[in-house]
């Protein structure tokens, strides 16, 4: 698809190919090598200090117009640059002090201690790091799933995020793709008669705390109540809860479900860089102290165990989530929530107000609508599109006065796409449901 091509109403992107020649970046900036009189001069370091100038402002630009992903770009880490003359590096164990020494295990060992209260799991109980992302999480979790039980089946919703499926190639296991219902949340009764077929394996489920592109919560009670119906007593599942951003939400959030290890959970794991905000992708793993055994080694060169999917991982990671915790702290995450979410709220009463269906989960700052037609405006927003489906995220540095700028854009410009209503819009009743979608046949 060429850049401004629009896309007609109800035509599917399905099976858009997506071609290498044709979204690659073709624009880089060039590593030169520095000519000899360079250091007299300082041409080298005025023209990077140009291009980085530049560059900067490219980024400010971009962060005013992000919507469609989950990153909290509300960010203020000055305290932090002190330590940017460091390779803090946190190989192996976090809980056993390897022979190098430039690490911030301290740090690591502060937030996980946090997250393990958060989710109800004595310090004595429980084992976790700092990953690299929350696909890094899912991988582990799902790893230390497979190994409790090696014969395991693994189900998860067809609505899960990609990592979830790729463990599942990666690991060569058995992965049932479970339905869902029109809210993304998975379909317990076709979970069941999953089970149910396969009575004689181990169950290994993931379980979505926040859908990818719904936002999505999966309902982890009915999700136990179903197993123990099915015959699967605590010994034969285990069940890893990806919380990629809603996992952090979730506890500050009245009336919401708990996510705690005083159920029969195996492993929970966040996003660090979504929600709680932080300059470089990272997560959070906890899992239970019992699980881990059968998955680390001892590593004799490095006086560790090897008990992560990565060997190096970030030292500095650890250090800008325990900053930023402790200058937030409960209420200050709390009041961020109530925000994200009353802004969604916003977000999606308007988008309704002026004809355009829209679908907002309870619990949930994402706020799913009508796929915009052009490609460009999809870009410039930075919008995660599914099908008829768009969404935005609401975070915490996500304004009323940039959904406003945004709303007034999407208004003018539906307007040319569908001819001043002469050209009907796309049902999305398949997609949000019929009493979400204000299609000619559904308003």
């Amino acid at each position: 698809m060429s850049n401004g091509e629009l896309v007609p109403s109800g035509v599917s992107n399905d099976n858009k190919e997506i071609s290498l020649g044709m979204n690659v970046h073709v624009m880089c900036y060039d590593v030169t090598e520095p000519h000899v009189d360079d250091e007299d001069s300082g041409d080298k370091e005025a023209s990077m200090a140009s291009i980085l100038a530049r560059y900067r402002k490219t980024m400010v630009q971009r962060s005013h117009h992000h919507l469609g992903f989950p990153v909290n770009q509300d960010l203020d880490y000055g305290a932090l640059t002190q330590l940017q003359d460091f390779c803090i590096n946190n190989l192996g164990d976090p809980f056993i002090e390897s022979n190098y020494g430039v690490h911030s295990r301290e740090f690591e060992i502060g937030v996980l201690d946090w997250f393990a209260n958060l989710w109800e799991i004595e310090k004595s109980d429980y084992w976790g790091y700092i990953t690299s992302c929350g696909t890094e999480g899912n991988l582990h979790g799902i790893l230390v799933g497979r190994e409790v039980h090696p014969n395991g089946i693994l189900y998860t919703s067809r609505e899960s995020h990609y990592s979830v499926f790729k463990a599942a190639r990666m690991y060569r296991m058995k992965c049932v793709e479970v339905d869902t219902l029109i809210t993304g949340e998975i379909d317990c009764v076709d979970f069941k008669a999953g089970l149910l077929a396969n009575k004689d394996k181990p169950a290994i489920i993931n379980v979505n705390i926040g859908t990818t592109v719904k936002g999505a919560i999966d309902d982890l009670d009915l999700v136990i109540k179903t197993l123990e119906e099915c015959g699967f007593l605590p010994d034969r599942f285990y069940i890893h809860c990806d919380g990629a951003l809603f996992g952090i939400m979730m506890p500050f959030v009245k009336c919401a479900s708990k996510i705690t290890f005083k159920k029969p959970i195996g492993s929970v794991s966040v996003s660090g860089y979504k929600f709680v905000g932080c300059p470089m992708p990272c997560g959070v793993q906890i899992t239970r102290m019992e699980h881990i055994n059968t998955l680390s080694r001892n590593v004799e060169y490095l006086a560790s165990r090897d008990s992560t999917i990565m060997g190096s991982r970030n030292g500095h990671a650890p250090i800008f989530l325990w900053y930023s915790l402790n200058r937030k702290g409960y209420k200050g995450l709390q009041k961020e929530v109530e925000t994200c979410i009353r802004n969604a709220h916003y977000l999606k009463d308007q988008l309704v107000d002026n004809g355009i269906s829209a679908m907002l989960n309870e619990l949930s700052s994402t706020v799913v609508f009508e796929r915009p037609l052009d490609v460009n405006f999809v870009r410039r927003w930075q919008l995660a599109c599914e099908r008829n489906m768009a969404h935005v995220i609401v975070m915490p540095n996500v304004t009323i006065g940039k959904l406003d700028d945004f709303l007034k854009e999407l208004v003018k410009k539906r307007k040319d796409w569908y001819k001043d209503g002469d050209v009907p819009p796309p049902c999305l009743a398949s997609d949000i449901g019929s009493k979400n979608c204000l299609c000619p046949f559904h308003k």
